[in-house]
């Protein structure tokens, strides 16, 4: 299905919206003062080991301290490619980490509420065909490659030029492309990796040793395919930008980038402004006159399913079976 990239940036935001078949399907918000932890790689210093959470807190250096729970912990021979010297035991937190020490450690959940981030030390770097995993020697293929001898040619491409212990994930956008496309990209992460365990040598805990892409290039690294027809930006600057790193990563979807000038706001042009307030408002109407009430909590989003002023023309099961599955299809879309 035909998508569209919309990006509105202003001098305090960036909002990256993708419309598929008409609707909003995708929207990506980043403020510039706020930094973005999810995915971003730290020298981290642990704070405090709990055993009888099997879990520790970790300061990264935000404003609160990080949770990092057992689970997410390989062990530092594994991280650093060394020898395993506990014989392949299964070990207790008290043994894999301790007060004080520095680990190396990624975001995988940003902060909720009072709540800290969570954090893993099984670190994944996304790249444009791949996702490279440094500490595992795991070798997959998105689920989303149906045709069986293409899986298995870029299986074998990868598996042939990946660094030894090296684990990676063959994204969906990698069909079809050329050995040297995924050579390239398998380079390029192995030196972002290098990168960061040489600055966790020498960097004090704590310390950013890595951060993703910005939200517009993270979005057009992760989405940008064939099936894109249109990438619109409304800041000349960001424009250029986007023009540039198209122009030198994906040459192929340059003429798709449009620079909009009127004077009507882009998202306001689109459509997007008010699918905005609707998903963002608690109460959501449905077709047949029922609708959602939405609540998140820390721990929860709560999704209540009423009729409200639709009873039907039919029985009462009939009602609600329908009432039912206009829900279920609205609260796909709204939890996305």
């Amino acid at each position: 299905m035909a998508k569209e990239i919309i990006i509105n940036h202003t001098s305090h935001e960036t909002r990256v919206a993708v419309i598929e078949g008409g609707e909003l399907s995708e929207l990506y918000h980043e403020r510039e003062k706020t930094m973005r932890l999810v995915d971003n790689i730290y020298k981290g210093k642990v704070l405090n080991v709990l055993p009888g959470m099997e879990s520790a807190f970790v300061d990264i250096g935000s404003e609160r301290a990080a949770f990092l729970h057992i689970d997410d912990i390989l062990p530092e021979h594994e991280i650093f490619g060394e020898p395993p010297n506990n014989n392949g035991e299964q070990q207790k937190i008290g043994q894999l980490i301790q007060e004080g020490q520095d680990v190396l450690v990624q975001v995988s959940k940003g902060p909720i509420g009072t709540k800290g981030a969570r954090i893993t030390s099984h670190v994944s770097i996304p790249g444009r065909n791949l996702v490279y995993l440094p500490a595992t020697k795991t070798l997959g293929v998105s689920r989303q490659i149906n045709q069986e001898k293409e899986r298995e040619r870029l299986k074998e491409i990868v598996d042939r030029l990946r660094p030894e212990n090296a684990g990676f994930i063959i994204r969906t956008v990698a069909e079809g492309h050329s050995e040297e496309d995924l050579h390239s990209d398998i380079n390029y992460l192995v030196s972002i990796w290098d990168d960061i365990l040489e600055k966790y040598k020498t960097l004090p805990a704590p310390s950013l040793l890595h951060s993703d892409l910005n939200v517009i290039f993270r979005t057009i690294r992760d989405l940008f395919s064939a099936d894109i027809r249109k990438l619109v930006v409304d800041d000349k600057s960001q424009f250029n930008k986007v023009r540039q790193f198209v122009r030198s990563y994906l040459p192929r979807y340059g003429s798709v980038i449009e620079n909009y000038t009127k004077a009507e706001p882009v998202f306001d042009h689109y459509g997007i402004e008010n699918e905005i307030d609707r998903a963002l408002g608690n109460k959501v109407w449905l077709r047949s006159g029922g609708h959602l009430v939405i609540d998140q909590t820390e721990a929860l989003t709560a999704v209540d399913v009423n009729t409200g002023r639709f009873v039907g023309k039919e029985s009462h099961e009939k009602t609600i079976l329908r009432t039912n599955i206009e829900a279920a299809e609205e609260i796909v879309y709204q939890l996305q």
